[in-house]
């Protein structure tokens, strides 16, 4: 299959498990990268061996590149994949697809306007751990799915990163942040959302940093950062949803589909690995049991978001971290925060369909163009 090269936008932390999925896919070849800070940019061009450093609107303007690929603060997604649309790129970004519903919205009209295509990470749900759970359902090991909890607290990113600014700005806080692992999960696993409504609360107007090198300095904190949700699916089953960055320990359980059969403890959905287990009606013993992973994909690799979106432009497989899905995603959250501050529920538009399951084997099992299973 002939690869499709990208452009990186964006040279910080996450950067660099871009960076090496170009030199790991042959699916995937990194032409360039820029970065705001022309040095870091430079850095990571000669640790990867990036032909070519650009500035940004050089970079959109490069006719050689096919992808934008925007790694850059949440709050400038939208912008950022706007642009690179209007250059004529697809584009693939980092979650979540955008701060808001209607900056969402209108990536996705000028996509479908210009015939192009948008790729939307967590691409974790690609990993064996949320495929074998897939199968686990679809298999109905657990029965019809009833419901479902997903919880994931922390009492902040300032006390480990080293720049948590953009975390408690615009398309940040934990709901944006951590939420789109766990909602794309869901979808994935349960199908579309059709109702969310939510409570969301700011204990905190600033937060001190406590991590190096900006120890000691206070940053504001303009968005909400303890966030519980009620999640209803198109399927009937419903879920919980609970994201925080004010909560010091929990024992909680992190990710459960409770079915009428059984019940399926999740795997971590920050993760492509893991392994499931299962508490199951008709086991005499009445034990948990784990699930043996059975599928032969790789293990903990980010950046196979950028090859389900380089199959999907070079042959007819089906694209699974797909723009739709996280405009869902998107909408699900945006929602959540309408509810807290409105006090109804909120409907979502549903445009999104539940992911195929992904065959095993990815992501080596695409032929020519037109051959992809």
């Amino acid at each position: 299959m002939e690869s499709v090269t990208l452009g990186i936008i964006g040279c910080g932390a996450i950067s660099d498990v871009y960076f090496e999925a170009g030199n790991r896919f042959d699916a995937l070849d990194i032409a360039a990268c820029a970065d705001l800070d022309a040095d870091r940019a430079e850095a990571k061009a000669d640790e990867y061996g990036v032909p070519r450093v650009l500035a940004t609107e050089d970079l959109l303007a490069d006719p050689e590149i096919d992808v934008a690929v925007v790694l850059t603060p949440a709050g400038t997604h939208g912008d950022l994949v706007s642009a690179a649309l209007q250059a004529g790129k697809h584009a693939y970004t980092e979650k979540p697809l955008a701060a808001t519903k209607a900056e969402g919205e209108a990536i996705l009209e000028t996509a479908a306007e210009r015939g192009l295509t948008v790729g939307v990470a967590p691409d974790t749900v690609l990993g064996t751990g949320i495929q074998t759970c897939r199968d686990l359902i679809d298999e109905g090991r657990i029965g019809d799915p009833v419901g479902a909890t997903a919880l994931w607290s922390n009492h902040g990113h300032e006390h480990w990163h080293p720049d948590p600014d953009g975390f408690y700005e615009d398309g940040g806080g934990p709901l944006f942040d951590m939420g789109p692992y766990y909602l794309a999960s869901l979808v994935t696993l349960l199908g579309p959302i059709q109702s969310v409504a939510g409570t969301a609360n700011t204990p905190f107007a600033e937060r001190e940093i406590t991590s190096e090198p900006r120890r000691g300095e206070r940053i504001p904190v303009s968005v909400p950062t303890h966030e519980t949700a009620v999640v209803t699916f198109e399927n009937g089953a419903t879920g919980t949803l609970l994201t925080s960055f004010d909560v010091w320990e929990s024992e909680l359980p992190g990710f459960e589909i409770y079915g009428t059969e059984g019940t399926l403890s999740v795997t971590d959905p920050n993760r492509f690995d893991g392994t499931p287990r299962v508490h199951l009606s008709d086991d005499d013993d009445g034990e948990w049991r784990e699930v043996s992973v059975e599928r032969d994909h790789p293990g903990q690799q980010r950046g196979l978001g950028l090859v389900d979106l380089a199959y999907s432009l070079r042959s007819n497989w089906d694209h699974r971290t797909s723009g739709d899905l996280g405009f869902h995603v998107l909408e699900a959250m945006d929602g959540i925060r309408e509810s807290a501050e409105e006090g109804a529920y909120v409907q979502l538009s549903a445009q999104c369909e539940r992911p195929p399951s992904v065959p095993d084997g990815f992501p080596t099992d695409v032929g020519p163009a037109g051959d992809a299973e």
